[in-house]
């Protein structure tokens, strides 16, 4: 019964609520529950359950939603019946009110689930941004969270009740609001902060309790703004300790499986990426009108202002060379400041990480830093416009590409260059037009702001201080120098400089110590702001102060300014490959894109192949040449020293003595070392030959220079092995010791052999003579040509001397004195005026000549002698020891050449395609060199095209990961 009750209750509820808010709809009556049926009749007055209900109702049940919920008295009358059924109706109303209960319970759950999950929202963007290291996560995010000890981790976090501590008094914050309206009332409005009394009774109040007031008011401002102050110091101590556990455990994600990540391929931050492109545009030579207007922050500033300081605050590293006074940044460095796990630097072209945690490895990068800047300056020069790139990484690092470049001097001193001045302001103006350029400009607080040069080149550069974020250094030393500190005030608002600023910032860079480290520094400065008047008498706001503020704002901007300039960069980029490729068509159809490096190493395997070459040359074709080019360099010594002075002796025995004593000397002095000198011309020659050669096979003739260029730089380091020459030494002397010719081809090729070398000699010297003579009476009348009156004494005396020789055809090789005076007197009985030097030297060449031909006669007579050479017969008529002389000096030769042939293909070569080798490596590393010898439009339009191709690509994959990271 109950249980039917209740289930009756509900349906009438139902209909019951649905009338009771007004609802004006019919429900069928067969469709209502019997309950619901009983009380609509009841109340309608119908008391026939199928005669449709009274209009009124409706009307009657809207009424009910006004009756009171305790039950009414029964109508005096109408018995027990009427009572039980009111009763029973305020059952069904009970339970209605119970059911609309559950209603709003369910309602109230329903937005307190919202509530809660838009709060959990709230506090997960509070997080920080995982979304970097989504590729490393998911490999060991469950063993990661078996290694976090979350004990530890929640004893970490502050507790309640700290919390509370750290948050301020809010009834008194309250209070404080209500006495500043007060007061900012009665300043606007002129009446006093409190009610006002009648005007009898502020007449009665002495001008002493007015007084007491002031102050009483001036004491509780203060005490507000040193509150306001504190509350502002605690947020900002719990803010820099979340974001030190948060460094923590960035650092723990970032280091967790350190081998499983490296053998992942590495992505590339974001700053990396953008730093790659602005590296590559520094090498770039910029054609089309093509120029690098790519953001980046250029700190600008006086000579000792504080920019490494304030550089070094950002990358919370001394990592500089300091110097007390003197210049010390002497070319521009590039820094490119990202986050990550460990504090190290690098250098762009070196792969040493130095350790910014570690004294000695930060001595050692400033010291490389000095090292490279001294490099980098030319013979005679201050500064340099070279860059050095370094990257430096650590936890919590803001991500941007700062430029420090040498400081504005007012004056040359001495030791500086001429020019030093005009080259700073070349290089900062370079910098600064860059139109997407954020300057940084550093300006010394401690010095009068008359004496600043730095603020006018600025303003020059950024007219509209759209770019320009000004940066007061040694605010400390300011403020205690300083007589009216309302000074820095003006300075930071940018009221005393012509020059206009984006923001203003001070800050404290250390008591000018060189060895203070960052955490001191910035102890110190949070330590003098907490502290100084400027801050509190409202001088410097807080946004304004410290380094960290500073590097957030100009991170901000510098993004900010990336954002919006670098597709429009990339566009520009676009159209000058276009122009390039364009110009690459027209020009060189059909051949491919080769840059200079590239061209270097197709001409390295060229020369390459040459060298490999010489080792396919034939032994016989290296000792042909050899022994001619041998003999072609000892043949003069051979005759004039060796063959004529025996030979016009006259006699067996003292021929044979002279020309052992001579071999002897030749062979223990010059001999060898003429020998290898020939055989390293013979192996220059025979290198060059081959290079010829395959210049001729379709060749490019853009190679030329280099070709050269490494031929001569070869041969230049190339020496040869001096032990050679002392077995070679020995080889020889035995050679010419041997005399005894086994066989009649030796003979036959040694009288060969003499015959073509005396005949040589013979033309050689007929054409001495005819040049000393002139022409002859045929040429005389032929060419019409006369002889000079030297050569009319000459032939005259050639004349007479003839005579001598048919009269005493066994003459020595010289003449007597009354022999030369006989002959002076005959030509001057003839009118011939003769000097007896012009007798002596006319009679050289023609005994020469009469030798030379009495020397082939008797060589073609020794043609014979072999029979007699070999049974030893005594013949004074073929006596033929001058063939034995040539056929010692042939042997010689043979011997020779093919000992130098061996050394040659042995050693030699190898060696020298060894120096080829070590040539084209020092070439491919000299950048500079590469550029002088390899040259041409050809070759610049392939390095346009590639430089601008790479960074396009670079700008392409910086702009894809620039908008994924928004």
């Amino acid at each position: 019964m109950l249980r039917v009750g209740n289930k009756a209750a509900c349906m009438a509820c139902r209909n019951l609520v649905s009338t009771n808010m007004g609802v004006r709809f019919r429900v069928p009556l067969q469709k209502l529950h019997p309950l619901s049926r009983a009380i609509h009749h009841r109340y309608s007055g119908n008391t026939n359950p199928q005669r449709p209900p009274h209009r009124t109702a409706a009307r009657y049940f809207t009424s009910m939603s006004r009756l009171p919920m305790q039950p009414p008295k029964p109508p005096p009358g109408s018995g027990g019946r009427g009572h039980q059924q009111q009763r029973n109706f305020w059952v069904a109303r009970l339970a209605a009110r119970l059911l609309k209960l559950r209603y709003i319970l369910l309602g109230s759950a329903v937005g307190g689930g919202y509530t809660a999950k838009k709060t959990y929202d709230e506090w997960k963007d509070m997080l920080p941004d995982f979304s970097e290291y989504n590729w490393v996560i998911p490999d060991f995010v469950w063993e990661l969270s078996e290694q976090i000890d979350l004990d530890k981790l929640a004893k970490a976090l502050p507790e309640i009740e700290e919390i509370a501590k750290l948050l301020p008094d809010f009834d008194k914050i309250g209070e404080n609001f209500t006495f500043l309206k007060s007061l900012l009332s009665s300043e606007t409005s002129g009446d006093p902060p409190l009610k006002a009394t009648d005007s009898s009774t502020a007449a009665s109040q002495d001008g002493s309790d007015k007084q007491y007031k002031k102050s009483s008011d001036k004491e509780r401002l203060d005490q507000l703004q040193e509150e306001l102050l504190r509350t502002q110091l605690k947020y900002q101590r719990m803010l820099e300790r979340l974001e030190k556990e948060n460094k923590e455990l960035r650092k723990v994600v970032l280091q967790k499986d350190d081998k499983g990540i490296h053998q992942r391929k590495v992505k590339k931050s974001l700053i990396d990426l953008y730093s790659e492109v602005l590296d590559i545009l520094s090498d770039y030579d910029a054609n089309y009108n093509t120029q690098d207007h790519l953001p980046r922050v250029v700190v600008v500033g006086d000579q000792s202002a504080g920019k490494t300081s304030v550089l070094e605050m950002i990358a919370q590293a001394r990592i500089f060379p300091r110097g007390s006074g003197e210049m010390m940044t002497r070319s521009p460095v590039k820094v490119t400041l990202s986050e990550g796990p460990h504090h190290v630097a690098m250098f762009k072209d070196s792969g040493r990480e130095f350790d910014l945690t570690k004294e000695e490895d930060l001595a050692a990068l400033r010291h490389e830093i000095e090292l490279r800047m001294r490099k980098s300056v030319k013979a005679g020069q201050t500064v340099s416009c070279e860059t050095i790139s370094l990257s430096v990484k650590g936890p919590g690092i803001q991500r941007m590409v700062l430029v420090d470049l040498p400081g504005v001097i007012s004056t040359v001193t001495a030791g500086m260059a001429s020019d030093t001045k005009e080259t700073i302001f070349s290089i900062s103006k370079a910098y600064m037009q860059n139109p997407n350029a954020i300057i940084l400009c550093i300006q010394d607080g401690s010095v009068d702001a008359e004496r600043s040069i730095v603020t006018d080149l600025v303003s020059q550069m950024d007219p509209g201080g759209k770019r320009t974020i000004f940066v007061l250094t040694k605010v400390d030393l300011a403020e205690k120098n300083l007589a009216s500190p309302n000074r820095i005030q003006q300075i930071v608002e940018g009221k005393l400089f012509p020059m206009k600023a984006l923001g203003y910032f001070a800050v404290v860079t250390g008591k000018g110590s060189s060895g203070e480290s960052i955490d001191s520094i910035k102890d110190y400065e949070e330590d003098f702001f907490q502290n100084s008047r400027l801050l509190k008498d409202g001088m410097l706001k807080a946004h304004q102060v410290t380094t960290k503020n500073l590097s957030l704002a100009v991170s901000d901007c510098f993004w900010k300014m990336v954002r919006e300039s670098v597709e429009q960069q990339a566009d520009v980029f676009k159209a000058s490959r276009f122009n390039l490729e364009t110009e690459w068509k027209n020009n060189y159809p059909r051949l491919r894109e080769l840059d200079r490096n590239e061209l270097f190493e197709k001409a390295k395997n060229e020369i390459l192949d040459e060298v490999i070459s010489l080792s396919q040359v034939t032994p016989q074709h290296w000792e042909a040449i050899l022994q001619k080019k041998l003999w072609e360099r000892v043949s003069t010594h051979v005759i004039e020293n060796i063959y004529l002075p025996a030979a016009q002796t006259m006699d067996s025995g003292t021929f044979n003595t002279t020309v052992d004593i001579k071999l002897k000397q030749w062979t223990d002095k010059q001999l060898p070392h003429k020998a290898l000198e020939v055989a390293w011309e013979t192996l220059q020659e025979e290198f060059a030959r081959f290079m010829a050669e395959y210049k001729g096979k379709d060749q490019d003739d853009i190679f030329d220079k280099l070709k050269e260029a490494v031929k001569d730089e070869s041969i230049k380091r190339h020496k040869w092995n001096e032990r050679a020459k002392d077995s070679l030494r020995v080889i020889q002397h035995n050679a010419l010791e041997d005399r005894s010719i086994t066989d009649k081809p030796q003979w036959d090729a040694a009288i060969q052999f003499m015959d073509e070398t005396l005949q040589s000699r013979l033309k050689d010297t007929e054409s001495v003579i005819r040049d000393m003579v002139g022409p002859g009476w045929r040429q005389r009348w032929m060419n019409w040509i006369n002889r000079t009156p030297d050569q009319h004494i000459r032939n005259e005396t050639k004349n007479e001397l003839e005579r001598l020789l048919k009269l005493h055809d066994e003459h020595t090789a010289y003449l007597a004195n009354d022999e030369v005076t006989t002959v002076r007197k005959n030509l001057e009985g003839r009118g011939v005026e003769v000097d007896p030097v012009l007798i002596k030297d006319t009679w050289h060449q023609l005994y020469r000549r009469h030798f030379l031909q009495k020397a082939l006669s008797h060589c073609n007579l020794c043609k014979r002698g072999f029979y007699y050479y070999q049974r030893h017969f005594v013949d004074s008529e073929l006596e033929c020891n001058d063939v034995v002389l040539f056929w010692r000096i042939q042997r010689m030769l043979v011997i020779t050449a093919n000992t130098l042939r061996q050394q040659l293909t042995n050693t030699e070569v190898r060696r020298l395609e060894k120096n080829v080798k070590e040539v084209l490596d020092d070439f491919g590393e000299d950048m500079e060199k590469k550029t002088h010898l390899i040259t041409g439009r050809r070759v610049q339009l392939a390095e346009d095209l590639k430089k601008v191709r790479e960074i396009q690509e670079k700008l392409e994959a910086f702009i894809e990961a620039l908008h994924k990271e928004k």
